[in-house]
């Protein structure tokens, strides 16, 4: 039976599981806290990048010969397979702890089987431990295990009445510096930043991260379905971050860098949005923010492929202008996405309010 100690414990892995989001993809984020025989924590570490060591390394390191007869907790069951590290259900058995806490069992066929390897070592091993924490702090790396697609942010500015411009198209600035920053926050933890033809025609969007230290910059994608909006010396086609054109197969596109383009099927209006998530899944692309305007928006909804929403709410009115979502598909209230709200933060004046569809299989 977990303490609430053991909970206090669980929490912090999971704490440090976050510091990982944006550089462990295709990854997951995972954190690792080692407590000794006395419940004392004396080792903490997170997968900080794919390829390098994994959170169980790094607390077990960070122990040393405290870690035997102790407890670790870990954010996903320890990994039971060798590839460019080794499984860190050995290394947690060389280290001679005695239990093991996890809190969500490893899906993917390769790797799971830790926790039994374990067990057959005379280790105590559980699952469950905060489960639903760490399911969500990890969200984009399971959603595209489960689904074999990206997971899908759907994020947007807007006035309280909903207007993202006003009437003649300005949109500059809606909200505040401080809800500004917190958008490159979230660019900077996911793989990949995507906008469509409108916002690439009206704003020649950058789309890179600015003012964190150290970022890894997301890929930059615009779909540009008919290959008009996206000109060359555009922003978006500098060298600050890698960029991919999503175009239609039949689109004349001999004016973009054929190196940054992606041909996809046309659906019945744009590009097929499944099959645009399973070229960039395909190219390790595990998280995705949707920076792009209603229309866009609205294709993924229709599609189904939002994950999360993300609304930064100014205090302000407009009375008239485009609205955040167009084209979703819904005609009438029953067919509403309802969601569920996780989060409601003030960011100086504004708020962001985070929410998540219900009943979503993952």
């Amino acid at each position: 039976m977990a303490t609430a100690a053991d909970a206090d414990a669980m929490r912090r892995a999971i704490e440090l599981a976050a510091r990982g989001l944006g550089s462990t993809s295709p990854n997951p984020v995972v954190g690792c806290v080692i407590t000794d025989t006395s419940g004392a924590v004396v080792g903490e570490g997170y997968h900080q990048r794919a390829g390098g060591p994994h959170a169980e390394v790094h607390a077990l390191r960070d122990a040393g010969e405290q870690a035997r007869g102790g407890t670790a907790y870990v954010t996903l069951e320890p990994c039971n397979h060798t590839g460019r590290t080794g499984p860190c259900a050995q290394a947690l058995r060389a280290a001679g702890v005695a239990r093991v806490h996890y809190a969500v069992a490893d899906p993917t066929p390769q790797a799971t089987g830790g926790a039994d390897t374990l067990r057959a070592a005379g280790i105590e091993a559980e699952q469950g431990l905060l489960s639903e924490e760490a399911e969500a702090g990890n969200a984009a790396w399971l959603t595209s295990v489960r689904l074999g697609r990206p997971y899908v942010t759907w994020k947007y500015a807007a006035t309280l009445d909903g207007r993202i411009a006003a009437a003649d198209g300005t949109s500059r600035w809606i909200t505040s510096a401080e809800a500004r920053a917190d958008v490159h926050r979230l660019r900077a933890e996911c793989d990949a930043v995507l906008v469509g033809s409108g916002t690439a025609r009206a704003d020649d969007p950058h789309l890179a991260v600015r003012g964190a230290a150290g970022a890894t910059q997301p890929l930059r994608v615009v779909v540009d379905t008919n290959a008009t909006a996206v000109k060359p010396g555009a922003r978006v086609l500098d060298d600050a971050a890698p960029t991919l054109i999503a175009v239609a197969r039949d689109a004349d596109a001999a004016h973009l860098p054929q190196g940054a383009l992606v041909r996809l099927p046309r659906a019945a209006t744009g590009l097929d949005i499944p099959a645009l998530l399973g070229d960039l899944h395909g190219r390790g692309v595990r998280s995705v923010l949707l920076e792009g305007g209603p229309t866009l928006a609205g294709a993924f909804v229709a599609a189904g492929a939002v994950d999360r929403v993300i609304g930064y709410l100014a205090p302000a009115l407009l009375g008239a202008g485009p609205t955040a979502l167009a084209g979703a598909g819904i005609t009438t209230i029953t067919e509403a996405l309802r969601l569920t709200v996780t989060e409601a933060v003030r960011l100086g004046p504004d708020l962001r309010v985070t929410a998540t569809p219900l009943a979503k299989e993952r």
